[in-house]
């Protein structure tokens, strides 16, 4: 019986390790493809092969699947949006995959890549096939609860969050008393909370959802321990993340982090 096979594009942080981990644990192969500067090289011992790349280098990234039979693959991890102005050297391929772009956002960006991987038969799976149980499950997921105050800033923030998405800007808002504080650019979701939080002085409302024409493929918004921790640092009182459509990392040692600094984590 053939062994069933995967592609596993590679970006920065523990996902793709994860991903290389479950899918192994099932028995199957894995074939990564992974971007100098960004993924992290413990990856290598974990996959069956795996090909360094630089950010742009297309052509490289397909032929190292086409050449290994490989027919679905996914996207895990994150790119350091701030490098590609600097580190982008695209091969022919990526120079022609760019030309495509209307806009360099992150969709546009993603599901042109996606399209090109289709149109040389590879399919693009979510990147939480092997992993359901990251996505957030629905509820308050904290020993506290929003007060009306705090439920009222969720709703101003999620309706910021979702426009924001919808022109792909970012995933995330920082808000209180129905006032924007701070909003997700190209800097990530950490900066954001920061800046926000320094401006709140304290009890700060962090949303941060999926975009409303999400390809929930790739790209999910995802929170963890860090975000806590970086919540902690700037006092902020509320994370509101969407439920089924938000990874959560570690998501025990993030709940009782936020227990320890009185900080709701609200899923809906």
């Amino acid at each position: 019986m053939e062994i069933e096979k995967i592609g596993l594009i590679a970006g920065g942080g523990k996902f793709p390790l994860l991903v290389a981990d479950s899918a192994t644990r099932r028995g199957v192969r894995v074939v990564a493809v992974a971007h100098k500067g960004e993924t992290l090289a413990e990856l290598a011992g974990k996959v069956d092969e795996i090909t360094w790349i630089g950010l742009g280098q297309f052509g490289q990234l397909i032929k190292a699947f086409t050449s290994r039979g490989v027919e679905r693959v996914l996207m895990a991890g994150t790119i350091d949006k701030a490098r590609i102005f600097a580190k982008v050297r695209p091969d022919l391929k990526g120079l022609a995959v760019m030309g495509k772009l209307a806009f360099f956002h992150d969709d546009d960006i993603l599901r042109t890549i996606a399209g090109e991987l289709e149109r040389e038969g590879i399919t693009v799976m979510s990147s939480t096939t092997y992993l359901p149980e990251l996505l957030a499950p629905s509820g308050c997921l904290t020993r506290r609860r929003p007060n009306k105050e705090e439920r009222d800033d969720i709703e101003f923030g999620w309706m910021m969050a979702k426009e924001l998405g919808r022109l792909d800007i970012g995933h995330c808002v920082v808000v209180r008393r129905k006032i924007v504080l701070a909003v997700e650019a190209i800097e990530g979701s950490d900066r954001t909370i920061q800046r926000g939080g320094e401006l709140a002085k304290q009890r700060a409302v962090v949303v941060k959802v999926s975009k409303p024409h999400q390809d929930l493929r790739f790209d999910l918004p995802a929170v963890g321990v860090h975000t806590v921790r970086v919540m902690a640092s700037v006092r902020a009182a509320i994370l509101a993340i969407e439920a089924g459509k938000t990874i959560i990392f570690d998501k025990e040692e993030m709940i009782r982090l936020a227990d320890s600094n009185n900080i709701s984590i609200v899923s809906r």
